[in-house]
């Protein structure tokens, strides 16, 4: 869906189908009016608990000069933010739409199956590959690969640089704004169930790692996730252009196995150990410390319970894919067996007999 161009017939005004064909233009019309709100000193700071990130902290550091340096934490004020930026998800998901993904699928002409997976996979190879990046220099600039015991060292980490807070809040508004997306897109109801499923698995864990502090942890899974994700779907692309291109499936089921085990290790070596062993334990919610046997035993179970429902869903589409290429492999030999069987009826032999 999308950005629509005019048609010739015109669907009365607030029907289903108009608010589908429009709802691009009428979602900027609303995130417009947030940002005219900047321009008046009345409605500026009711304006700006919408378009910028709250809860700013001024820290001052130690060395020969003294900067001061901002960090960010959360609070209830967030839910206005991922709300504008949850409109502005839904205005560039129609922009891809309607001047990307609409025209190469007026050129390939796909079936309508196809175009529904075409769609999703352009959409979320287009999300992946910019969140990857974002995230990775995140963790670049954060030095949090290089240093892997900064994941679970001084919790509670409830002080954020500005990049980490911001993507933690455009990744909530995305996976938001896919919900009303099913509705814009006439997604077909078997494909709803699936979707609201994994839509619902994302906005579990990312906001689960926000509002729990464990920001550095739930980036890292995140990076490494939306790397095997974007192979996937960029894999699938690939194949609906070409059939016969299957290399990129090979690489990403290698891949994806060995995320599941890397996810793993790291939520254990992380809340298993790393925080089991820490000397702040204990709850307390004013300094957004979770740091109690309970909730690491509701985070490690929550992400192991995940892993294994991935992995149940992986080798259940690998098993539907070997199926396929076997009965494909089956249809091609038939035809050259009956061809086979026509060619030996018309042979010089088979004529004599018929003559006989």
């Amino acid at each position: 869906m999308g950005i629509r161009k005019k048609t010739n017939k015109n669907p009365p005004v607030l029907s289903h189908e108009f608010v589908i064909q429009n709802h691009a233009d009428i979602v900027s019309c609303v995130a417009m009016v947030f940002l005219l709100g900047l321009m008046f000193e009345v409605t500026s700071k009711f304006a700006v608990l919408f378009i910028t990130v709250q809860y700013n902290v001024t820290i001052s550091t130690n060395g020969p000069e003294e900067t001061a340096v901002n960090h960010f934490h959360h609070g209830i004020k967030d839910l206005a933010t991922t709300f504008f930026y949850m409109l502005v998800a839904i205005i560039m998901h129609a922009i891809i739409q309607e001047y990307v993904l609409d025209k190469i699928n007026r050129k390939k002409h796909f079936s309508k199956t196809k175009h529904s997976k075409f769609n999703e996979s352009g959409q979320l190879s287009a999300f992946y590959l910019f969140s990857f990046g974002w995230g990775a220099s995140i963790l670049l600039s954060e030095k949090l690969l290089s240093n892997p015991v900064t994941l679970w060292e001084g919790y509670p980490h409830t002080l954020m640089p500005f990049q980490l807070k911001f993507y933690f809040i455009c990744q909530l508004g995305y996976w938001l704004h896919a919900m009303p997306e099913l509705y814009f897109q006439k997604t077909k109801k078997e494909d709803i169930s699936r979707r609201l499923g994994y839509i619902f698995l994302y906005l579990v864990h990312i906001g689960g790692a926000y509002l729990l502090n464990l920001n550095r942890l739930g980036l890292v899974l995140l990076v490494l996730h939306y790397f095997v994700e974007l192979l996937f779907h960029v894999s699938r692309l690939v194949y609906f252009s070409n059939e016969s291109r299957q290399t990129g499936f090979t690489i990403w089921a290698v891949l994806f196995v060995l995320g599941r085990l890397l996810t793993l290790s790291l939520s254990v070596l992380t809340v298993g150990f790393g925080l089991a062993t820490s000397d702040n334990q204990g709850f307390d919610l004013a300094a957004g410390n979770f740091n109690v046997i309970f909730v690491r035993i509701t985070v490690l179970a929550a992400i192991c319970l995940t892993q294994a429902f991935m992995m149940w869903k992986f080798i259940n589409f690998q098993l539907r894919r070997w199926r396929e290429h076997a009965q494909a492999q089956t249809l091609k030999k038939k035809p050259h067996r009956v061809g086979g069987a026509s060619h030996a009826a018309d042979s010089p032999r088979a004529r004599k007999e018929k003559s006989s």
